[in-house]
C-alpha cells in the first residue's frame, strides 16, 4: 500500500477516561465555588481544549473563574495521575489494532484535547508512545474543530489530507478532519452518537475494534 497516516483522537477513542475526566472536572468547580454540570453535559464537551469546554459548560462563569476551573482541572488530573488513581484504559483491542496498523506500514499521530503533559504520560503509561510519529495538542493549537491540530499533523508525517483518515468519537473530530480535507472515520464507543459523526462527516462508524480494523483495511487496499 502507500505510505498513509491514520490520526486518532485520544479520549473517547483509544482511552476510556470518562471517570477520571468528570471527577476533575467536579473538583475544579468545587475549587472555585462553582456548580458543575451533570457529567452528562461533561461527557458532551470532551474533545474540546479546557478552555473552550468550559464556555459551554460554565457560559455565565468570569474570565477569572474559568482560569480558576482550568488550573483546578489540570491540578486535579494531575494529582490524580501522580497517586495513581487515575483511570485511563485503551479500549480492548485499541492496542492490538494499533501494533498491527504499525506493523503494516501505517503512520500513526493523534490530535487530542488533552495537553502535552496529559497525552505524553497517558501513551508512555500503556507504553505505545513509540508507535506515533506525530503528536498534536491543544497546548499549541486552536481548539477543535479548527484543522490546526490535523493539518500539523499531516506536515510532520509528511502525508498529504487525501492518503490520511482521522479517527475520532466525536462530532469536533468529525469537523476537524473536513476543514482540513481528510477523510473521517468514527468509533460508536465514544462521546457522540453515531447519526452525530455521520452528519457531520464520518465516511462510516465502526461498532467495534474488528469493524474499524476492517474499515482501515478497506482504505489501505482501495
Amino acid at each position: 500500500m502507500s505510505v498513509r497516516l491514520a490520526v486518532f483522537d485520544c479520549d473517547g477513542t483509544l482511552v476510556d477516561g470518562q471517570a477520571s475526566i468528570c471527577e476533575a472536572m467536579e473538583s475544579a468547580f468545587a475549587g472555585a465555588d462553582l456548580p458543575c454540570p451533570p457529567r452528562a453535559q461533561v461527557r458532551r464537551v470532551v474533545g474540546l481544549s479546557l478552555p473552550q469546554a468550559l464556555v459551554q459548560l460554565a457560559p455565565q462563569a468570569s474570565e477569572n473563574q474559568r482560569a480558576a476551573i482550568v488550573d483546578g482541572y489540570k491540578h486535579a488530573f494531575f494529582t490524580a495521575r501522580t497517586e495513581g488513581r487515575l483511570s485511563e484504559p485503551l479500549f480492548e483491542g485499541m492496542r492490538e489494532l494499533l501494533h498491527g496498523l504499525h506493523e503494516a506500514g501505517w503512520l500513526l499521530g493523534v490530535a487530542t484535547g488533552k495537553s502535552d503533559r496529559g497525552l505524553t504520560a497517558c501513551l508512555a503509561g500503556h507504553a505505545i508512545s513509540e508507535l506515533f510519529v506525530t503528536l498534536q495538542t491543544a497546548d499549541r493549537h486552536p481548539s477543535k474543530p479548527h484543522p490546526a491540530m490535523l493539518e500539523a499533523a499531516l506536515s510532520e508525517a509528511g502525508i498529504a489530507p487525501g492518503s490520511a483518515v482521522m479517527i475520532g468519537d466525536t462530532s469536533f473530530d468529525m469537523e476537524m478532519a473536513r476543514a482540513a480535507g481528510v477523510p473521517a472515520l468514527g468509533v460508536s464507543w465514544g462521546y457522540h452518537a453515531p447519526d452525530e459523526l455521520l452528519a457531520t462527516g464520518a465516511t462510516d462508524v465502526a461498532s467495534d475494534m474488528p469493524a474499524l480494523e476492517a474499515l482501515l483495511g478497506k482504505i489501505a487496499h482501495g
